[in-house]
């Protein structure tokens, strides 16, 4: 596009921009992509979205540089705030009050992850330096790319619920310990237990602001009624404003948007409506993420050595994934070959992987650049290929209400498509 344009560049005015032109055309081309790769096979929107990405990402397309800084990274942030914050608010904690072995298999399973790599990644022969930062970024799940495959499934049930909730809290630790690390090792301060302090100060800054955006929403929600759309404005405008000020003061703004959700949840007790007009703006901005996601990890140096290491990172993760859930699945409630769909459902890495890789991307020197050029083609592989061991763990769980199978010309609509389009509105679980 950049060589077609210069034919008539003179012309051109400069309200937009020429990037603004192309990051426009781009989403209209994962929209549609999505759609039809679902109806076509069945699969969730997020792979169309994340194959449009990579196709840009692989053409040149240079709207998004790495590492993220800007505008780039502060809408990766508050995609990742607004879905995350969606997570809280379905995670009460009086759940582990009374079924306490779910957050020891959130733990187990987080552990076991980050040590299986990292040992994976050493006995390959790479540094510290580097293969601490990539078992902290294989910690992080998805719950942003699950989310949308259940949605996409119309899937609800314990598996379902369980990966969602255990997702979830691998995101939390990821980034509270993520954040911290990444600021210490640009110090040049490389031991892992020096992490502890830091790791809890940017959590509680980030429950600090969480705290402060629970309180505003619950004191609105006293005149307010939850399907306004000046409640959609206000809830989507706060979420912003929190994700800057958590930045600003040193803590983590998905983070803070995360424990926002689950301390709202405490004092609103009350499942809340998300109004429509709040779900399509919530929507656009989860496919900018995604598409964001794949164009900036599509430029990362694609080499055989590189991708060897990647394979390993992606075979290990996934396997200690399943091995900690199941390990730890004793008395949590579900059966052995439930925990089995549960790790498998938790492959997804997508936008909090990125946003990890990239705070340690900020460092100078060849570790910084070393890390990326594993973590991204991991992330962009496990966008892709994780949503679909996703797609097949939850149908195989059984709790998938939509029949997978293509819509062809002729055929019925699926089960919730709807009326003459072929396909619902993805406002689902």
């Amino acid at each position: 596009m950049n060589e077609i344009v210069t034919l008539w560049i003179d012309w051109l005015r400069p309200s937009i921009g020429l990037v603004t032109v192309q990051w426009a055309l781009v989403l209209a081309t994962a929209a549609m992509a999505g759609s039809l790769l679902q109806r076509a096979t069945g699969l969730p929107k997020v792979v169309g979205y994340a194959l449009t990405g990579s196709a840009a990402g692989f053409a040149g397309f240079g709207g998004a540089a790495w590492p993220l800084s800007g505008t780039e990274l502060f809408l990766l942030e508050l995609g990742i705030a607004v879905v995350l914050f969606e997570a809280g608010g379905r995670i009460p904690l009086r759940w582990f009050r009374y079924n306490p072995m779910v957050l020891l298999q959130s733990i187990a399973e987080s552990a076991l992850t980050y040590l299986a790599v990292d040992a994976a990644l050493g006995w390959l022969g790479v540094r510290p330096t580097v293969a601490v930062p990539l078992a902290l970024v294989a910690v992080a799940a998805s719950p942003a790319v699950l989310a949308r495959v259940a949605a996409d499934a119309r899937a609800s049930g314990p598996v379902t619920d369980r990966a969602l909730v255990l997702a979830t809290l691998s995101t939390l630790y990821a980034l509270a310990i993520g954040t911290a690390h990444a600021e210490l090792q640009a110090r040049e301060q490389l031991q892992l237990l020096a992490t502890a302090g830091p790791a809890a100060l940017v959590l509680g800054l980030s429950v600090g602001v969480g705290a402060v955006l629970a309180l505003v929403l619950r004191l609105a929600l006293r005149f307010m009624s939850p399907s306004s759309e000046n409640t959609s404005i206000l809830l989507l405008a706060l979420i912003a404003a929190a994700a800057g000020i958590a930045s600003h003061l040193g803590g983590s703004a998905p983070l803070a948007a995360l424990l926002g959700g689950m301390l709202l949840k405490q004092f609103h007790a009350r499942p809340w409506a998300w109004p429509r007009q709040l779900g399509t703006a919530a929507s656009l901005l989860t496919m900018l993420m995604f598409v964001l996601v794949s164009v900036v990890a599509a430029q990362a140096d694609w080499t055989a050595p590189v991708a060897g290491l990647v394979l390993v990172l992606v075979g290990v993760r996934l396997l200690a994934k399943v091995g900690g859930v199941t390990l730890a699945n004793v008395r949590s409630g579900t059966s052995a070959r439930q925990a089995l769909w549960i790790g498998c459902a938790m492959a997804p890495m997508s936008s909090i992987a990125l946003l990890i890789a990239s705070q340690y991307a900020q460092a100078p020197g060849a570790a910084a650049r070393q890390i990326a050029s594993i973590a991204l083609p991991a992330i962009l592989l496990m966008e892709l290929l994780g949503a679909v061991v996703a797609t097949v763990a939850l149908y195989r769980a059984g709790e998938a209400s939509r029949a997978w199978r293509p819509r062809r010309r002729g055929l019925p609509a699926l089960p919730g498509d709807a009326p003459g389009t072929g396909e619902g509105d993805g406002h689902g679980a």
